[in-house]
């Protein structure tokens, strides 16, 4: 008979406990609202919940050694037929009173949810109000912990997607609008202006491999203005256009050479001057980042030549002028 008690106690009493931590775990992710009305209340009951899973805990114990008891006690009595019914009795007392605290507990428990349930309605309620609020909301991407209006992302709040991605800032309307900080699963970051969602505007990009972008930003892409750092020692300061060199721009090579012109398609393409760190430098046409079409090398001693060229290598007839003021021919 007590092993039947003890085993009802306790698949009741492991019910419970998964009861309690489920339930105080939805507290703790609620506790973290900044702004529900009813914050002291909760933690209240927060705390109560914590004290009842204490108090259940230790009054465990009790039950267990009142068990203990009544089977050594019905034991020792079993042979004693006129203590015998006294002796079942006494059992079932205890049956009742295990009974009578599980019934307790559930009570508690009931009345914990029911409040937790309000809090949560409270919480919605505010997030569906026409202003603005502190709360945490979840949507299909991921969770956002911020400020809402009217259930819409408004003001400051951080954004944490389902990919790893993770958005630092202001928000309008749901969309990332403002100055922001937008962290890539890649362990790239941006950190400037967003418009309609969009990186747009002045704006920096880290990119895992040490190189930085600095400048201007259209619909996610590097369009305008902008300096690109390059881990290696590079750097180019010019125009963009869909993430790519496009327009007058100067590149300066880790060596000491620099390119000075047009670009097109991140390649030397159109007019350009070409500065070796020898002293030398090409003026003229370019394409697809070669000398191509007329132009004139000038050497650092004062010659120069001019002529056509096609990828690089001097083509027709060159002509070279001397320092000396002297006039050659060749053939290429």
């Amino acid at each position: 008979m007590n092993e039947n008690i003890n085993i009802i106690y306790k698949n009741k009493m492991e019910n419970i406990d998964k009861k309690y931590i489920e339930i105080i775990g939805k507290f703790d992710y609620y506790k973290k609202i900044e702004n529900v009305k009813n914050i002291k209340r909760l933690n209240e009951i927060i705390y109560n919940a914590y004290n009842i899973y204490n108090n259940n805990y230790f009054n465990s114990i009790n039950i267990n050694n009142l068990l203990i008891n009544n089977k050594k006690m019905y034991t020792n009595n079993s042979n004693d037929t006129s203590d015998e019914y006294e002796n079942t009795i006494k059992i079932k007392n205890s049956k009742d009173r295990i009974n009578n605290i599980i019934n307790e507990y559930q009570n508690k428990i009931n009345k914990i949810q029911n409040e937790y349930n309000v809090l949560k309605e409270e919480n919605n309620k505010l997030i569906s109000e026409n202003k603005v609020i502190k709360a945490i909301k979840d949507f299909i991407n991921g969770k956002y912990e911020g400020e809402l209006k009217n259930g819409k992302r408004e003001g400051k709040g951080n954004m944490y997607y389902s990919n790893g991605n993770i958005f630092e800032g202001n928000w309008k309307d749901d969309k990332r609008e403002g100055i922001g900080i937008y962290f890539f699963n890649t362990g790239d970051k941006y950190k400037g202006e967003f418009r309609n969602g969009k990186r747009e505007g002045k704006g920096i990009m880290y990119f895992n491999n040490g190189n930085i972008y600095e400048g201007d930003w259209m619909d996610d892409k590097r369009e305008g203005k902008g300096i690109m750092h390059y881990k290696i020692g590079n750097r180019y300061i010019g125009d963009w256009k869909d993430n790519k060199f496009e327009g007058k721009g100067i590149m300066y090579y880790k060596n000491g050479n620099r390119y000075e012109g047009d670009f097109r398609d991140n390649k030397y393409d159109g007019k350009g001057i070409y500065y070796f760190n020898n002293g030398d430098r090409y003026e003229g046409d370019w394409k697809d980042d070669k000398k191509e079409g007329k132009g004139i090398y000038y050497y650092l001693n004062g010659d120069r030549s001019m002529g056509n060229y096609s990828k690089n290598n001097q083509i027709g007839k060159h002509v070279m002028l001397t320092k000396y003021g002297d006039v050659l021919c060749r053939d290429y």
